[in-house]
C-alpha cells in the first residue's frame, strides 16, 4: 500500500510506500527536500503538515517541540503517512547542486586502518558505481543493530566504485563500537547514499576555507580532492584541528597536496600537544588558527565546516567576527545519539547554519 505526498508550493506529487518517510520516498524520486542528519536530530527536515494522517515517528524533542506537535509540524525524516497528505514545505533551489537519486547498493569492506588511536578507515567496494558530490554522505545498516548510521564520504566522486570512510568511536555507540571491535575484511554491509547538501558551490568563484575536526576531516577531504582534480585554480585553504600528533591523521596526504598544487594551503592545528609530539605549529584551537591566519579578515571567501557541534559553533562565531556572512559559510555537524540527548540541533538563529 502506498500513500501519496503532495509538496507545497512547488506541486510534486511523490508516492510513499506503507512504513516509509517522506524524506526517503522524496529523495528516491529525485525531490530534494531540505535536510542534514536524516535521523530526527538536527530539525532541517522540518515540514508543515496541512491534510492528512501520519505517525511522527521518532524525531527528537529538541529537533520537534511539543509546541510544534501541536502546530501538525513534523520532521520529513521521521514521519510516516497514514493516508495521502499535502504538506509544506521550504525547498531551496542551488545551481551548483546535482540531486542525484538515493539508491540502495551492496557493499564489501576491502581494507580496515587505523587513521588514529580512535578513528578507523574503511574503503568499501560498491556492487555498481554511486554518483555522488563531494561532500555528502551514505547510510549503513549494520548486523544486529537496528537502524542506519550516517557516514561521510571521504574520497571524491571520480572513484565512483568505492566507498571511503573515516569512523571515530562513539563511547557507548553500538554502529562505532562495531566497527572498530567486530568488523572485518570480506563483511558485506547494506548501504545506501548519496545524501546530504554539503557540497562545494563551484559556480562561486571565491577561494575557499575548510576547517574540519576528529573525522569530521571526511567530507572536506573529498571535496579538495576534488577540486584539485578538476584544476580548480581558487586559493583553496584546510584548516585540520586534533587534540595531539596521534590524532591529527592524513596529514601526510595534505601536506604532499602542498607540494603538487600551488593554489592549495594546509594549516594543523593541535589544542593539546604532547611533550614527545615536538610540535611546532599553531598550538590551540581550529577556530584559533583561522582567526591568527587571516587576521580576523575572512571575507571574500566561502567556507566549509564539518565536525562536532562545539567546534561548528566556534568556527561560525569566528568567520561571522571576521566579516564572512551566513550566506558564504556551510555547515555539515557530526551528531550522536548523545547530542541528539542533550539538545544539540540546527541552529535556530540562521537559515542555512
Amino acid at each position: 500500500m502506498s500513500y501519496q505526498i503532495t509538496i507545497e508550493p512547488i506541486g510534486t506529487t511523490i508516492d510513499v510506500e506503507e512504513d516509509q518517510t517522506i524524506l526517503d520516498a522524496a529523495l528516491r524520486q529525485g525531490v530534494w527536500l531540505p535536510f542534514a542528519c536524516g535521523h530526527g536530530t538536527c530539525g532541517t527536515c522540518k515540514v508543515q503538515v496541512t491534510d492528512g494522517f501520519y505517525d511522527v515517528g521518532d524525531a527528537s524533542p529538541f529537533a520537534l517541540m511539543d509546541i510544534e506537535r501541536e502546530e501538525n509540524k513534523v520532521l520529513a525524516c521521521c514521519c510516516k503517512p497514514e493516508s495521502d497528505m499535502v504538506i509544506e514545505a521550504d525547498v531551496d533551489e542551488d545551481e551548483d547542486f546535482l540531486g542525484y537519486l538515493v539508491q540502495d547498493y551492496q557493499a564489501k569492506v576491502i581494507a580496515i586502518t587505523e587513521l588514529s588511536p580512535t578513528i578507523k578507515g574503511i574503503r568499501l567496494q560498491i556492487d555498481r558505481p554511486m554518483d555522488f558530490q563531494a561532500g555528502q554522505y551514505i547510510n549503513i545498516q549494520f548486523p544486529h543493530i537496528d537502524g542506519t548510521r550516517a557516514f561521510s564520504i571521504a574520497n571524491p566522486p571520480s572513484e565512483s566504485n568505492i566507498i571511503e570512510l573515516h569512523i571515530r568511536q562513539v563511547q557507548g555507540g553500538a554502529a562505532t563500537t562495531y566497527v572498530h571491535e567486530s568488523l572485518q575484511v570480506g563483511d558485506e554491509l547494506d548501504i545506501s547514499g548519496p545524501y546530504g547538501q554539503f557540497f562545494v558551490r563551484k559556480s562561486d568563484e571565491k577561494d575557499v576555507i575548510f576547517i574540519a575536526g576528529g573525522s569530521g576531516l571526511s567530507s572536506p577531504q573529498s571535496m579538495i580532492l576534488d577540486l584539485l582534480e578538476q584544476n580548480d585554480t581558487r586559493i583553496i585553504y584546510l584548516f585540520q584541528g586534533a587534540r595531539d600528533v596521534a590524532e591529527l591523521y592524513n596529514r601526510d596526504i595534505f601536506q604532499q597536496l602542498v607540494k603538487d598544487y600551488p593554489n592549495f594551503r594546509y594549516i594543523p592545528a593541535l589544542n593539546a600537544p604532547k611533550v614527545e609530539d615536538n610540535w611546532t605549529g599553531f598550538t590551540g584551537f581550529v577556530h584559533e588558527a583561522v582567526a591568527d591566519y587571516f587576521e580576523n579578515k575572512c571575507s571574500g571567501h566561502k567556507a566549509y565546516l564539518c565536525g562536532p557541534p562545539p567546534m561548528i559553533d566556534a568556527a561560525i562565531s569566528t568567520l561571522m567576527q571576521s566579516r564572512l556572512f551566513e550566506k558564504d559559510i556551510h555547515t555539515e555537524r557530526f551528531l550522536s545519539a548523545a547530542d541528539s540527548a542533550n539538545g544539540q540541533s540546527r541552529s535556530a538563529l540562521f537559515r542555512h547554519i
